[in-house]
């Protein structure tokens, strides 16, 4: 029933983890103890004598106060484990009123009684305030001492003899000095208990932050590789089928066969794309590396090889398309290995840039240029098409169908490698689209 000494420490250190917490259990259970022997060695000495008189009233009482002592610390025990359940600590003070007053009439009855101030003396302390606890631990001393003055000598009216005044004192100040250090172990326990309730609800909500964050930059990755990879197919494959079955309606079957072939061929490429992303894989053409190698010569630097296939690929779809379109890889400096989010990078640059050209820009030649400049890698690509204002698209973030978000795609992309991004055009003159990247340590180039 106690409201500091028994209740605070079974929360105090769930699990009993700490020292402190142990330390508080042990004292618990010696506080309880105490009392019960006390108690059960006074009705044993008054039993002894053989009862008589007074004697049944004392033992009654006694019978009492073992059962209010017992519903306190029963209800106690069962609100530490279980909080839903009834919360004694509120009566905490009027069941120590209770105990203190059958108490004081067991003493008054019988002196075996007497030795039971000193566990209530630790239960003043703990369950009043010290303001209040001191006052009443002086008042319960006085008692005893007057109790045992009239049970030993007062009624033949002996003199008050010392040692019946030393015994309670030196009890009653045994007992503050450890109540003090109870108590300031409760605190230390109370202090870790509160701190590590701080740490974990900390670490929930880092935890929940942390996923969070992880979950947004997860979607902006798929939205970025959705666009350049999946949604430009799409596109590709849309746009030969409506030239596909215009040319049957012009009863060209050649073309519209070529046609067909071309978007089984986009098809294909977009369902390894979608493959890839379930595996989490680099891009099925960073895998591959079919270029020609002449007999004993190391075979070509995959996103070489990715960049010029792109070009063909993309000459081809727009002849597909009708439109003349001459599309040119050039390499300049000597290919040096990038490490996956670079060559990723730099191929859906290119993949994104070149569907604009063919599909919006309207130009005759494109040009696909990668150059190897030791503390950087760096790829233009040009187009001599209609050209557009670029200040006129930078700021949107994509329109309501999903498409526009090329170009916000790639400067996220840029952006996370520490590149930089720039677009050179003008209604009219053509696009530039420039794209450096930093290489930093050399050593480095082949870390993930």
């Amino acid at each position: 029933m106690e409201d500091k000494a028994h209740s605070a420490p079974a929360g105090a250190a769930p699990g009993g983890t700490t020292n402190a917490a142990v330390i508080l259990r042990v004292l618990r259970v010696c506080l309880h103890s105490g009392f019960a022997v006390l108690l059960l060695v006074a009705v044993a000495r008054l039993a002894g004598q053989g009862l008589r008189g007074t004697d049944w009233l004392s033992l009654g009482l006694a019978l009492v106060l073992a059962a209010v002592y017992l519903l306190g610390t029963v209800l106690e025990k069962r609100h530490s484990t279980d909080a839903s359940r009834f919360d004694p600590r509120p009566y905490s003070p009027l069941w120590l009123g209770a105990v203190c007053l059958l108490w004081l009439l067991l003493i008054w009855t019988s002196a075996d009684f007497v030795w039971l101030a000193f566990p209530i003396f630790f239960l003043q302390l703990h369950v009043l305030p010290l303001r209040l606890a001191l006052p009443a631990i002086v008042l319960s001393t006085v008692l005893v001492v007057v109790a045992l003055w009239f049970h030993n000598t007062g009624a033949d009216g002996g003199a008050l003899q010392l040692p019946m005044v030393l015994g309670p004192a030196f009890g009653a100040a045994f007992a503050v000095i450890t109540g003090l250090a109870y108590r300031a172990l409760y605190l230390e326990a109370e202090s870790q208990r509160l701190a590590a309730e701080e740490l974990r609800r900390t670490r929930a909500e880092l935890a929940r932050s942390q996923h969070d964050a992880g979950t947004l930059a997860e979607r902006a990755r798929l939205a970025r590789e959705i666009h350049d990879t999946l949604a430009q197919g799409f596109s590709s494959i849309v746009l030969m089928g409506r030239w596909a079955e215009k040319a049957l309606d012009d009863g060209d079957t050649a073309t519209a066969r070529e046609r067909l072939r071309t978007v089984q061929e986009t098809a294909s490429a977009n369902l390894a794309e979608a493959r890839s992303f379930v595996r989490g894989l680099q891009p099925p053409a960073l895998s591959e590396n079919t270029a020609d190698t002449s007999a004993g010569a190391p075979p070509e630097d995959p996103l070489v090889n990715s960049l010029r296939r792109l070009c063909e690929k993309t000459e081809t779809e727009a002849a597909a398309r009708g439109a003349r379109l001459h599309c040119r890889f050039d390499l300049e400096g000597i290919p040096v290995e990038l490490p996956n989010p670079y060559r990723t990078t730099l191929l859906r640059a290119a993949q994104a840039s070149l569907a604009n050209v063919w599909v919006h820009a309207k130009a005759d030649t494109a040009v696909v240029t990668l150059s190897f400049l030791g503390s950087e890698v760096a790829m233009d690509i040009y187009d001599d098409g209609t050209g557009f204002s670029p200040s006129a698209v930078t700021a949107p973030a994509g329109r309501r169908d999903g498409s526009g978000y090329g170009l916000k795609s790639l400067k996220e992309r840029v952006a996370a490698l520490a590149g930089s991004l720039d677009i050179e055009s003008a209604p009219g003159e053509g696009t530039v689209v420039a794209i450096r990247l930093p290489l930093g340590d050399p050593a480095a180039r082949n870390e993930p």
